[in-house]
């Protein structure tokens, strides 16, 4: 019954709320699973960015644009933030307005950071909540104009890291589920990698972030699990990374192995890779040639789109 009353509850949202942007809640009421009360509080501090942490109810924050440019196209994005914090305007609001723009429906997710004291298994938490966010994109197509097909995640350093995590690690959705969300897949359609984390090898990964979401003392077996060069398969769903040869923080080879993998496996994939720009620049709008980036990006998912 709770479920249902929740579904009643996104719908009459929704009809309220279609020309707007809106925000609902990823579970329903007391169901978030790998979640325990620890009597935590969210944290925003806005001081030069909005970044979140101990995320407690996650969310997901839906863009729309006007339906006379709708392409029918939707991206969830994933904020970086080493899974330590979200940037959540930063690299999740700014980039939903741009998507829009291109006639792009933007999904900012809002998600659950394994750091915080409320998770059960705190490694399970970001991906459970990515999942549903996608699943919850498809369950809502035809409200959103959305082609359920065309339903991709997006994610920006550690963002990266959970967007690349769901592009591997998937399932194609539980018929026999209660809860008419859970019976869709959570399989993206394409995915779009921004300097992302990807790799635990100690040569070439941001460890903050491992430590973040595996803890001090992991197994050789976790991190190669989240390890995700390592998880490509020939179903993996095509991608194009984004990355600058300068990244101290995250370095491109993060990208490129990814990329190789990809190739391996015969995904479609396309690259770019900047001589300079760093780490973390968002929409790069002060950063001069690096701002082409979105441009770049927009021909992939218009090309995408018409396949």
């Amino acid at each position: 019954m709770r479920i249902i009353l929740s579904s009643v509850f996104f719908l009459l949202f929704i009809g309220l709320a279609q020309s707007q942007n809106f925000t609902i809640p990823l579970w329903p009421e007391k169901q978030i699973p790998n979640f325990k009360d620890t009597g935590e509080t969210e944290i925003r501090d806005s001081t030069e960015i909005v970044r979140i942490r101990n995320v407690q109810t996650p969310d997901i924050a839906v863009f729309l644009p006007a339906k006379r440019n709708s392409n029918g196209q939707a991206v969830v994005i994933c904020p970086g933030g080493g899974y330590w914090i979200l940037a959540y305007d930063w690299e999740g609001i700014d980039i939903a307005r741009w998507l829009n723009s291109k006639g792009v429906t933007a999904i900012v997710l809002k998600y659950r950071l394994p750091s915080s004291n409320n998770n059960i298994e705190p490694h399970k938490t970001p991906l459970l909540d990515a999942q549903r966010a996608i699943r919850i994109v498809r369950h809502h197509a035809a409200q959103w104009n959305i082609d359920p097909t065309q339903v991709g995640i997006m994610g920006f350093s550690a963002g990266g890291h959970l967007a690349s995590t769901l592009s591997t690690h998937y399932d194609r959705g539980n018929p026999q589920s209660p809860d008419p969300v859970e019976r869709h897949s959570c399989r993206p359609d394409f995915s779009i990698l921004m300097y992302p984390v990807i790799s635990s090898d100690p040569e070439i990964w941001h460890q903050g972030s491992f430590r973040a979401l595996l803890g001090e003392n992991s197994t050789k077996a976790m991190l190669d699990y989240y390890s995700n060069e390592k998880q490509v398969t020939s179903d993996t769903p095509p991608a194009i990374l984004i990355h600058s040869a300068d990244d101290k923080a995250v370095p491109v080879q993060n990208s490129i192995r990814y990329y190789e993998a990809l190739l391996r496996n015969n995904v479609p994939a396309e690259m770019h890779l900047f001589p300079k720009g760093g780490h973390g620049y968002g929409l790069a709008l002060d950063k001069g040639y690096l701002a082409s980036w979105t441009d770049m990006v927009a021909n992939w998912l218009e090309a995408l789109r018409l396949l």
